[in-house]
């Protein structure tokens, strides 16, 4: 079993942590659009890893309600501060890029708003109606925890996302640590209401790994996220965004990836994509069809492209 002792940060990633940068493709297309629709994706503001191989491929993450975050969570890479209100117009552009980009299966996220009285929850609900009526595609939501406000949750509920995702991030020991405006025990309750509300959708979280925490720990979260019925699960490696930020504690091995999808599959997960690169939507169309068809597998190696809106996180893009 593995200690938060084991192997602390090292000055060179490991050779699993390495990743050839793909061909162009269509990386700049979705620059070019992004800037013109002023839109932002948690892609660009979280520095993730698969930046690269999403963009070159058409794909991206939303990120709506701005790009400034009202908490600072010691792992994530988005700005924090005071936000502007959000833009009225920012559901009907988001619906216009996917349409553009001819996307199927869609995934938005947000900063946390804890300075709006609902935390953003109508601003998410007018986001999936739109792309549902411009876009037509399937919905993914990655929501914060709205300080625990179930009427808020109950109005992005009401807009009936294929999939309600909220990440716990990480085990319950470190929340004062890692997520100290957060709480691990109010996180399994969204999911729990959520599950209990959704008329057909999943609901969805992960954890980063590599922050300090015990393989022991790793699996009594997983059984936590079950016992909320929580139908899928992303595992990914932290990757500290700056000197500032909570230091990596250990890098993950792929193989002890693979063994956390497995155990994950047998405790009843309906899908479990756990890998080195992973993120909470990375290749989320992929992960979504597994389930929905039965056919659940980890989906670290898939090569295949996705239509999906893609990308993700730590240092990253973990909603609080």
């Amino acid at each position: 079993m593995t200690t938060p002792s084991e192997n602390t940060t090292r000055k060179r990633f490991p050779p699993w942590l390495r990743k050839r940068v793909p061909a162009a493709g269509d990386r700049q297309k979705v620059h070019r659009l992004l800037d013109t629709l002023n839109l932002s994706t948690v892609c660009q503001s979280a520095h993730c890893p698969n930046q690269c191989e999403c963009f070159s491929k058409g794909t991206a993450t939303f990120m709506i309600l701005g790009d400034v975050c009202t908490r600072d969570c010691r792992f994530c890479a988005v700005a924090h501060g005071q936000p502007p209100p959000p833009s009225p117009t920012e559901p009907d552009r988001v619906a216009e890029a996917a349409a553009e980009l001819g996307l199927t299966y869609v995934v938005v996220t947000s900063v946390t708003r804890d300075d709006l009285p609902d935390g953003g929850a109508d601003h998410f609900r007018k986001t999936i109606l739109a792309l549902r009526q411009r876009a037509r595609c399937r919905v993914e939501v990655l929501i914060p925890d709205f300080k625990g406000d179930a009427e808020a949750l109950k109005t992005v509920l009401s807009a009936e996302p294929e999939v309600l995702n909220h990440n716990i991030e990480t085990v319950l020991r470190l929340y004062p640590d890692v997520r100290p405006a957060a709480n691990y025990r109010q996180s399994l309750d969204l999911l729990n209401r959520a599950k209990n509300n959704l008329k057909q959708g999943l609901t969805k979280s992960g954890l980063m790994l590599g922050l300090g925490e015990t393989s022991e720990e790793i699996v009594s979260a997983l059984r936590d996220l079950r016992d909320v019925g929580c139908d899928l699960l992303t595992l990914g490696q932290y990757l500290q965004p700056s000197p500032k930020h909570h230091p990596v504690v250990r890098f993950v091995p792929p193989d002890e990836f693979d063994e956390y999808a497995r155990q994950a599959r047998d405790m009843g997960f309906a899908g479990a994509a756990s890998g080195p690169f992973v993120r909470s939507s990375y290749r989320a169309g992929d992960l979504f069809r597994d389930a929905s068809s039965g056919a659940s597998k980890n989906d670290r190696d898939r090569s295949d492209t996705d239509t999906s809106l893609c990308g993700g996180s730590e240092g990253h893009a973990h909603r609080s």
